[in-house]
């Protein structure tokens, strides 16, 4: 049987054949981004469980991060408990399941979990001994891109050991913000990318040979189009109905400086709904839509509003929702150049299919914006077709209609 050693404070030796042969070589990857994706039952939250506990060996201290924090006792905690036991390791690990902890005996590392419901709390989270050296975000697509970056924030500090932060899930539309920051030139059936900064590994149930037959023949015998891709082939998928689907995210921080073109848009709203105001730059020569900064606010009275609004416009035109004249009015009087926006038959499916004919670069802040482009669709009909009719969080997108009216050629803002 062949073995490798752990090099922890006391050499540990573990047999090879515990893991599937695809995940052997990311034992000891050490690229600063790693993405483990594909389709269910590919076994890459077992490996990723069993890598964390044989880190932790070595003095890795690893917080394990999910959306919300009651799914993570039954999933990663779980997994990492179970590999502590297939390895023999349980004399060199003290596994508290009322704190949620997970503390290595021998080496004095951590591995820590918590939500990102809980945002105080992983601001505040740190190890016993040393730094965090490893985040595993589980079902990362199930989190902005701001949670990304607020947990990359928690890795800092000196220590011995490279720092990672190691993404997982299934792979559901390519319109997500993960497949739009990441995966820039990735083709269809690739299954590896590699680079000094960013590894990304996709697998799928042929790959892990622990699986029963029946487990394979229900996902190879999945019908739905949308499923198969997804969970089966754990390729990026596309659901039905996406209205802007020529989208992708990048840092636009050098263009913020530059930027000499620019639009305005305000959608009105208060507390259920929000206040959302879109700055960008439009490059009309190559059909692009640079999307720079994003306000979404609730709860602000119009001189609040106005206050915000003052130092990301300017002295430029802000086109806003016509349906609140009296808002756009105080918005002047303290100072806004507030316009309303003009109205039209068939406004809103004019200005989506003006919309559809450009590409849209958003800034890696504007997560509001990028949900929005995620779950923006045409309403279905009760057999599955499309209706010409819009559906999903709008109040950015309405914005941004309104800021690009004037050179839509057609009156679509509404």
């Amino acid at each position: 049987m062949s073995r490798f050693t752990v090099p922890a404070p006391r050499a540990i030796s573990v047999p090879q054949d515990s893991f599937n042969a695809c995940y052997l070589p990311c034992l000891s990857a050490q690229q600063r981004h790693q993405i483990f994706f594909g389709g269910a039952g590919s076994g890459k939250s077992v490996f990723l469980a069993s890598r964390c506990a044989l880190d932790a060996l070595t003095g890795r201290n690893t917080l394990i991060a999910r959306q919300v924090a009651r799914t993570l006792r039954n999933s990663t905690f779980n997994e990492i408990s179970k590999a502590i036991a297939r390895f023999g390791l349980k004399p060199h690990f003290e596994v508290n399941k009322a704190e949620m902890s997970i503390d290595c005996l021998s080496s004095g590392a951590q591995i820590l979990f918590a939500g990102l419901d809980d945002v105080e709390k992983i601001k505040s989270l740190t190890p016993r001994r040393g730094v965090l050296t490893d985040i595993w975000v589980e079902e990362a697509t199930e989190c902005r891109y701001s949670d990304i970056k607020q947990l990359e924030k928690r890795l800092r500090g000196n220590s011995p050991h490279k720092k990672r932060l190691t993404m997982s899930f299934n792979p559901v539309s390519r319109s997500h913000w993960i497949y739009k920051a990441y995966f820039t030139g990735w083709g269809e059936g690739q299954r590896q990318a590699l680079s000094d900064d960013l590894l990304i590994l996709r697998t799928t149930h042929e790959d892990n040979r622990f699986l029963t037959q029946d487990d394979r023949r229900a996902l190879e015998g999945e019908q739905d189009a949308y499923f198969h891709q997804v969970y089966t082939r754990g390729e990026w998928g596309e659901q039905a109905g996406a209205i802007i689907k020529n989208w992708r995210a990048d840092d636009l921080s050098a263009l913020k400086k530059t930027a000499d073109k620019l639009r305005f848009g305000l959608d009105f709203g208060f507390v259920s709904d929000p206040c959302a105001v879109i700055k960008l730059h439009l490059d009309s020569d190559r059909r692009r839509i640079y999307i720079l900064e994003e306000l979404y606010l609730r709860g602000l009275s119009n001189e609040a509003l106005a206050a915000r609004l003052k130092p990301l416009c300017g002295n430029a035109l802000i086109v806003c929702d016509s349906a609140e004249p009296k808002s756009i009015a105080e918005l002047r009087r303290y100072g806004v150049k507030a316009l309303a926006s003009k109205k039209g038959p068939d406004s809103v499916r004019y200005g989506l299919q003006w919309l559809q004919r450009h590409e849209i670069i958003c800034d890696h802040s504007c997560y509001h914006f990028m949900e929005e482009l995620e779950n923006y669709r045409w309403r279905q009909d009760k057999g599955g077709g499309q209706l010409p009719q819009p559906e999903g969080p709008d109040h950015l997108m309405d914005a941004l209609r309104y800021a690009l009216e004037a050179d839509s050629g057609e009156k679509f803002a509404t």
